[in-house]
């Protein structure tokens, strides 16, 4: 890795001015929420590279043109954009079976596909620091994590059955990916609906607090006009029954989380698929945001293809997710794009809290490399969209094989050496918060 090495003051002022591009607009609207999201940062090293994607790409705009395994073709993948260790969860997918698989594409775009190894292998140093691993222990993971992947690259680009490589799943998922999936088969709509809504006059409706806002008769006409539009968007297959749409209530929320501060959301409650009230789904509409790789990539065919952020939020959900949720969808409000997806009673995030022991930390970073390689694989020629015209399976086997042993060096020194950069920036960002230095705080 090549970035610059400033002193504190220098490199302070680089983070100032890349957090004004990337956040100034939404900080100066709601302020208070950047300060929760600036203190959930400030809590550990890692939590700042979770907010901070912005600067990581920054520090990687030299790479743009290429590097190594980046031709033509790799250059241009679907990528996730901020693949890092916690990005991983459950889901129920299009054919109700739960899957434990990369979660979260807020971020996602077309790019350099070594971008998110490179993203994920520095999450990997952080974490491994954090647990006092050693850098030799730190090193094994990381080339786990590049063999993994590797070796389910190869095995897509040459044919292998779906069989082979399976999903992870209830089935064949093993140790905390398997933990995850249970505690997620464990959890109930009707539980999540107990914790949102309440029954009134014999229908559901949302509870007042707990994050909610009523809204105005203004707010909420455009609202329902905006989740209007959505419904176009569905695939057919999502729409067979009318009813499950009807609208029974809505509320405003605020983003207050790492990666959503000041983003205006609301949720909207449904019929579901049945009249019964435990089956009620409820959706949520949330502005979608420029994501930071693409202010790095400067291809005018790409921003075309897209109508807004939350079309290109969708669109690239639904390539690098097989089977995603049917309840995907986008809309505009105010002129702004927007995500629509169901606030899902089986999302359970992979839970680093409790993995400590070495051996167990290189399964799950394993099984980690296998799904992001079929994350990649899936975004393609076969994904009913024409932005990446060819098989990206075989498009990076063939870049990785050129030079099999500098793959998993290329990943190890790029985490050692960001994972180093990462820790210091956190410091300094911590002191420019601290002491008033962050412009609208």
């Amino acid at each position: 890795m090549s970035v610059p090495q400033l002193n504190g003051e220098q490199r302070g002022e680089e983070i100032l001015a890349v957090f004004d591009t990337a956040f100034g607009e939404l900080l100066a609207a709601d302020p208070a929420a950047f300060r929760v999201k600036f203190r959930k940062m400030a809590a550990s090293a890692f939590a700042f590279y979770r907010g901070t994607a912005c600067l990581f790409y920054r520090d990687l705009d030299h790479e743009k043109h290429g590097g190594p395994y980046l031709d033509e073709r790799t250059s241009r993948v679907w990528i996730h954009g901020d693949l890092h260790a916690e990005n991983f969860g459950t889901y129920m997918d299009a054919n109700g079976r739960l899957v434990f698989n990369v979660n979260d594409f807020d971020e996602a775009y077309v790019g350099p596909f070594t971008w998110d190894l490179k993203r994920f292998a520095a999450s990997i140093a952080l974490i491994g620091y954090a647990k006092a691993l050693s850098d030799e222990q730190i090193t094994e993971l990381v080339r786990v994590y590049a063999g993994a992947y590797r070796a389910r690259v190869h095995a897509l680009a040459t044919g292998a059955k779906s069989d082979e490589v399976p999903p992870f799943t209830l089935d064949t998922a093993q140790g905390p990916l398997l933990d995850a999936l249970r505690d997620a088969r464990a959890l109930t709509r009707f539980g999540l609906l107990e914790s949102m809504t309440g029954i009134r006059d014999f229908e559901r409706r949302f509870s007042a607090g707990g994050g909610a806002i009523e809204l105005d008769a203004a707010t909420r006409y455009k609202v329902l006009a905006a989740f209007d539009g959505y419904l176009e968007t569905l695939p057919d297959t999502s729409l067979d029954r009318p009813d499950s749409y009807r609208v029974k209530d809505v509320v405003g929320r605020r983003g207050i989380g790492i990666g959503s501060a000041g983003l205006p959301s609301y949720n909207i409650l449904l019929e579901g698929h049945t009249d019964a009230l435990e089956n009620d789904v409820v959706i949520y509409i949330k502005q979608a945001q420029t994501p930071a790789v693409s202010r790095h990539i400067t291809d005018q065919a790409l921003r075309d293809y897209f109508q807004h952020e939350g079309h290109r939020t969708v669109i690239s959900q639904r390539a690098l997710q097989a089977n995603a949720d049917p309840w995907l969808g986008w809309t505009e409000l105010d002129g702004a794009g927007q995500l629509v997806a169901e606030v899902s009673p089986y999302a359970v995030d992979l839970d680093w809290g409790d993995i400590d022991d070495p051996e167990e930390i290189a399964s799950v970073v394993a099984d980690l490399g296998r799904a992001t390689a079929t994350m990649h694989a899936a975004a393609d020629d076969t994904s009913g969209e024409s932005l990446v015209p060819f098989s990206t399976e075989r498009a990076i086997d063939a870049a990785i094989a050129a030079d099999e042993e500098g793959f998993a060096e290329l990943l190890v020194a790029f985490a050692h050496d960001y994972g180093a950069r990462a820790r210091a920036d956190h410091q300094i960002f911590v002191d420019l918060f601290r002491n008033g230095r962050i412009p609208g705080l």
